[in-house]
């Protein structure tokens, strides 16, 4: 699984509009309205680069009211939860939904 942040600036008066929009796009699993120097924090995930350059810039960067972008993409996750399980809910055979939590 490849997990890629994506930093945007959007016009001001489009935020709300921007953050639906991006949400409904296939690999994007959130999106975070911040304060600083971006406006909006998304989350994308996908099986593979392929799909990930298909995700961001056939999809998600045609969205009317993005100004700029950033996009950095992870190479190791260190984290209490397993995302890989949670993420393949479905994806693989029988067992393969459990989701664990901090150890």
């Amino acid at each position: 699984m490849v997990t890629t942040v994506v930093l945007l600036n959007v016009e001001s008066d489009k935020i709300n509009e921007v953050a639906q929009e991006v949400l409904r796009v296939p690999g994007v699993t959130e999106v975070y309205s911040v304060a600083g120097r971006y406006d909006l924090v998304v989350m994308v995930r996908t099986r593979g680069t392929e799909e990930l350059a298909e995700v961001i810039t056939s999809r998600m960067l045609k969205v009317t009211g993005i100004t700029h972008s950033e996009t950095l993409t992870a190479f190791r996750v260190y984290s209490h939860h397993d995302l890989e399980r949670m993420f393949a809910i479905g994806l693989e055979g029988p067992g393969s939904g459990e989701i664990h939590g901090p150890e």
